[in-house]
């Protein structure tokens, strides 16, 4: 269940961490009490159908977005390349 304590800026962060390579489910769950469940019932309500189906496509079978099939070799949650989210668009490089 959505906890409906969640700000705005919350579920801006977690859509983020939802589409990063690099952060396991696990990682969401320890700092919003979201199980991967759940995220996935967030992503579905806040994003248009098409992306919601291109973000399941990407991460099912992820080995990254779950810590316990992660290689040893994958340390950080975050690419450094990794652009920034905000209000659930992408941000330009300047």
């Amino acid at each position: 269940m959505i906890h409906p304590t969640l700000t705005a800026t919350d579920i801006d962060r977690i859509i983020e961490m939802a589409w990063e390579d690099r952060t396991p489910f696990e990682a969401i769950e320890i700092q919003f009490g979201l199980t991967e469940a759940d995220v996935i019932v967030l992503m579905k309500r806040e994003m248009t159908l098409r992306n919601w189906q291109k973000w399941r496509a990407r991460v099912q079978g992820r080995k990254t977005k779950h810590a316990a099939l992660r290689d040893g070799s994958v340390m950080r949650f975050k690419c450094d390349r990794q652009r920034q989210i905000t209000r659930n668009r992408i941000s330009k490089r300047r």
